[in-house]
């Protein structure tokens, strides 16, 4: 490895451009690829969700899916109040019931927390996260839901693609409201 006699501020460049890469080492860049790339994905998914009012933002979460996808509700109450919706189409028509005017949603916040990505043995990648979710709706009232979420992922277009997402409650209770009018309390500007 030779370092480059041009400098950055952060001190002299090292030329990689001749170093190889062994298999080992090219499977755990490809996974660390992947997982970053899972990340994304579930992150849009919930940035998406957060704004889920137009077509086209279902159209949006509809690409986040595979051709056969599955989404589903798991234990009570989600089983029964989400259900299970087998294939892009299914998850897309599932979205789109939310999309109304005015929006069903005033406000919706998802917050992703405890995150495990993780390769089965079949080389399956597979997520979880522990889900916060705040919202307020336009027709009243507020709620706050935490979740855990698990989502298999599959290599897609761009990055990766869910196959399989699950929702399980933990638990689940409405609130007064989330916007309130109180002052907020920030430093004097002197």
């Amino acid at each position: 490895m030779e370092v480059l006699q041009n400098r950055s501020p952060r001190g002299p460049r090292t030329d990689y451009s001749e170093l190889t890469m062994n298999a080992r080492d090219a499977l755990r860049l490809q996974q660390l690829e992947e997982y970053q790339a899972a990340r994304l994905c579930i992150s849009h998914y919930m940035h998406l969700c957060d704004r889920l009012d137009t077509p086209e933002i279902v159209q949006a979460i509809g690409a986040l899916f595979t051709a056969n996808a599955c989404w589903e509700g798991v234990g009570e109450p989600y089983a029964t109040r989400l259900g299970r919706h087998q294939g892009r189409e299914a998850i897309m028509t599932m979205m789109a019931g939310y999309v109304r005017k005015p929006a069903h949603f005033a406000m919706n916040a998802h917050f992703l927390c405890s995150e495990a990505l993780w390769h089965e043995p079949d080389g399956q990648l597979k997520g979880r996260w522990l889900m916060l979710q705040t919202s307020a709706f336009s027709a009243g009232g507020a709620h706050l839901n935490a979740a855990e979420i698990e989502v298999t992922f599959t290599p897609g277009e761009p990055g990766m693609v869910m196959a399989h997402f699950t929702t399980r409650n933990l638990f689940s209770r409405p609130v007064d409201h989330w916007q309130a009018a109180d002052a907020l309390p920030v430093p004097d500007k002197n």
